[in-house]
């Protein structure tokens, strides 16, 4: 099984570097600060289709969940929101050092060395009590994009959402060993955790950051005249300030602390 999924990754991958430009390569060393309306929506009529798909599958699961998930007692989903932040540490943490933030990285180990002992399982954020307050996260994709990888085409996968070639490579690096968690759930067997316990943390994950972004994507919907085009706007815009590391949050992107949300 995990062969099969490798090949199949592996001709996802093919397929979709196939269109990264005119010559069918990324380009490298180019400025990360380029437009949005420099990256290529190669695939667009697919990509109308496959978000119909997940705009409806939000609707019948996504959404009500998420709904659910906010009835949930504010300690809860604080604890739940702190477990999974927590555990995208074992991806930020390499990133940081693979960007030469040296000084993060280390202010992430000792908030993940803290968490995850002191704050049991990253339920209680106890490193912020000492000072190490939570910084950005960050991914293979983000690294890319600060070495001077451009984005390549744009594109829509089913349930994941927006992403770009660039961006996807990111992702296959989680499953090619760059992920802890993903090493230590699924990649090996081991006796403390199930294959499952990496996916209910992805899906838990999800739910969290929908239940945070009701209000915008529910405004979103009710002002666009064409929401994918908005929804591919957003998303470029999102990644292009992660990449520069601006102070800011993109609408429909807020994965804030669940105290701030409430008190706003």
């Amino acid at each position: 099984m995990k062969k099969f999924i490798t090949v199949l990754l592996i001709s996802i991958f093919s397929q979709v570097l196939a269109f990264a430009g005119s010559d069918g390569t990324l380009e490298i060393g180019k400025k990360t600060n380029e437009q949005n309306d420099t990256v290529k929506d190669c695939f667009e009529p697919v990509n109308r289709g496959i978000f119909a798909f997940n705009q409806g599958l939000d609707k019948i699961f996504f959404k009500p969940v998420a709904k659910g998930y906010r009835y949930l007692p504010k300690p809860i989903r604080s604890g739940t929101s702190n477990a999974v932040s927590n555990l995208s540490n074992v991806v930020t943490i390499p990133n940081n050092i693979l960007q030469g933030q040296f000084k993060e990285a280390a202010v992430n180990t000792l908030r993940f060395s803290i968490n995850s002992t002191l704050g049991i399982a990253g339920i209680f954020d106890v490193a912020s009590y000492y000072g190490l307050n939570k910084l950005d996260k960050e991914d293979y994709g983000q690294t890319l994009g600060t070495w001077g990888v451009n984005e390549g085409c744009y594109f829509i996968l089913p349930v994941l959402g927006p992403t770009t070639i660039r961006d996807t490579i990111g992702s296959i690096v989680n499953f090619s060993g760059g992920d802890a968690w993903y090493n230590v759930t699924v990649a090996n067997n081991t006796k403390y955790f199930e294959n499952s316990d990496y996916y209910y943390s992805r899906l838990t994950s999800g739910v969290d950051f929908r239940a945070k972004n009701l209000e915008a994507f529910e405004s979103l919907e009710k002002n666009s005249l064409d929401l994918y085009a908005s929804v591919r706007s957003l998303y470029l815009q999102d990644r292009k300030r992660k990449i520069l590391n601006l102070n800011e949050t993109t609408e429909t992107m807020n994965d804030d602390d669940w105290e701030e949300i409430d008190t706003q």
